[in-house]
Formats: C-alpha cells, structure tokens, sequence
C-alpha cells in the first residue's frame, strides 16, 4: 500500500487534534506521529480500552485533558503550542444516543465546534482547520448519490447537530476569512472501534464469540462504508490542499469509496470474512429516526484534492477482523 501521507509537509508542523481517541482520531494520531509532526491531542474522558492509549501512541504525543467546549482552553492550548493546523473530530457520533439524549449531542457537535472556530480565529498562528461534518449532515434527499450542491436538511438531532456544525464553518470561512474546509464522509469502519452498537465492530465480536448478529433495521438500510485509514489520508489531503491554496477555504468534500451496500449484504461479507457464514442475523427492525438511503458522490475530492480510496471494502473488513479477533482474544485471556 503506497503512503498516505505527505511526510514532508507534516514533518515537525504542530497539529491540534480534537476527538484523538475516537476511530478516526487514533488513526490520523497515528499517521502524524509515525510523519514526525508534532501532534497535540485533546482528550476528554479516559478510555483505557480505546487503541490510542492501548498502543502506547497516547504516551508519544502531547496531551490535553480537557472538554472541546472549553473555548479559554482551546485558545490558550492554540498559543501556546503555536498550532498550525486544527482536526476537528470531537463529536458525539451515535445516532441512538443523540435520539435518546438530544441536548448533550448538540451541545458537543454544534456548540464544540463554534468554540474551536473560535478559539481559531483568535489565534494566529493556525494557517489551517479540518472540520468533520457528515454525510448525515444532508438529511434523507430524493436523488443519490449526494454531490456537495446537495442542500443540508438534517431533521432528527444527530443529522441536524451535523447540519448545524457544517454551517457554522462555512459561516466562519465566508463572514471572517477562517480557512476551513469541511469534511462529508460515509460510515467509518476499522481497527480499534469500541462502540459495539455500530454495525462492524458488533457484527465482527458476535461472529468471533459465534453469537448470532444483531442488526437494529430492517437491514435495507442503504450506506458508504469506509476504511478509517482512508479516512484519515482524507482528511490529511485536505488539510496541504488547503495550505496550498487558500481558495479552498469554505469548501466542503464528500469522501467515499462509491460502494453503498445494504446492512445486510454487509453483515454477510462480514460473516464471510470472519468464517461464520453459519450463523442467521437476528433483524430487530427497532430503528428509528434514521435516513434508510444515504451514499456519497466523491467526485470533488478526486479532481479538487487528488484524494482516492485505497482500499475496497473485503480488504478493510479482512484487516478490521484481525484487529477485532487479536483484541478479543488478549481480552478474554
């Protein structure tokens, strides 16, 4: 697999990375750090399970406890570390949660992501900030794939916090010059995911424990699934596209590998993967509030940002399962 990363422009470039932790955070962690820059990573709660700090990564770089609405906090971290580029992450990313607790899910997406705005503006030296919206950010549309022109309409509280979070950059791009791009992405699967209620990670721990899967929807639900490596390299590529031409400030990106499947054909390549093809799915139909149809249109960050998807789909469950069954098997020993 070619580099994903530009090492030369990361090298010794301080870096902000919010929501570290997470998925997508331990990921880009990881490739900043093996890049040589100089990442800052703030850390909210303390999840010893969670790969960041398993693989001693966390140890490696500069930490911040600390809550993504503290704006005097995030200012002062800006300064004093000098931050050049800020990777907003920090988010409440469960559908189910955000339906059960509206108002914690909007303070975090909406009110975090003004703070670090912000926080940005008043600092001078960030030259750039990445900032992760969502695909759910569009709410359910007519026509597929969504392309970027695609208007934002979230209606239920995880979608709307997107929305809302996706305005307020271009709000702040276009009324204070803040170069920011935005960041539209699919499902995001892979190694070290410890939310169990999302569709991969569970489906890959009830395989290896051989337990029938549980799928909440009637598993028609229709989504882009997409490598968190790839992931990561998207939202690195944006960030020296960014620095390379300031016009893209404001902009937002859609990032898939263009290869929506259903819940259940995923649940099955799963399976396959895993070698548990004899287990039967148990379909709860229960979901709610939620978009049955929703695929990206990449097209934009090919031709703006030369950014691709390098894995398919079977060659990133192939490398999620063995993360899943190293984890589960040191877990239960």
């Amino acid at each position: 697999m070619e580099d994903l990363v530009n090492r030369a422009f990361w090298a010794t470039r301080p870096v902000l990375v919010t929501g570290a932790t997470g998925l997508l955070g331990t990921a880009i962690v990881r490739m900043l750090h093996d890049a040589g820059a100089v990442v800052v990573a703030l850390v909210r709660d303390w999840v010893p399970q969670s790969e960041l700090v398993r693989s001693g990564l966390l140890e490696r770089v500069r930490v911040i406890r600390g809550d993504i609405c503290d704006q005097a906090l995030l200012e002062r971290v800006m300064g004093e570390y000098e931050i050049d580029t800020v990777l907003h992450l920090a988010a409440q990313t469960i559908v189910a949660i955000a339906n059960r607790n509206p108002v914690a899910t909007l303070e975090v997406n909406i009110r975090g992501t003004w703070c670090v705005l912000e926080a940005a503006r008043r600092s001078p030296t960030v030259k750039q900030i990445v900032l992760a919206s969502s695909d759910k950010a569009y709410g359910a549309q007519a026509q597929l794939p969504y392309s970027e022109g695609t208007p934002l309409e979230g209606r239920h509280p995880y979608d709307v916090s997107k929305s809302a979070a996706d305005l307020i950059a271009q709000m702040y791009a276009t009324s204070f010059g803040s170069p920011v791009c935005i960041t539209r992405c699919g499902n995001f699967y892979g190694p070290g995911d410890l939310n169990w209620n999302r569709i991969v990670p569970g489906t890959l721990r009830s395989a290896i424990r051989g337990e029938r899967p549980v799928i909440r929807s009637d598993g028609k639900f229709v989504r882009d699934y997409i490598f968190v490596d790839d992931g990561a390299a998207a939202y690195l590529t944006t960030a020296e596209k960014l620095a390379a031409d300031r016009s893209l400030a404001g902009e937002a990106f859609n990032f898939s590998n263009e290869t929506p499947v259903t819940v259940l054909a995923l649940v099955d390549q799963i399976l396959a993967v895993a070698g548990r093809t004899d287990l039967v799915p148990e379909v709860r139909n229960e979901a709610s509030h939620e978009i049955r149809e929703q695929f990206l249109d990449a097209t934009k960050a090919k031709t703006r940002l030369g950014w691709s998807a390098k894995f398919s789909l079977a060659e990133g469950l192939a490398r999620t399962h063995a993360w899943y069954r190293d984890f589960l098997a040191k877990a239960s020993s």
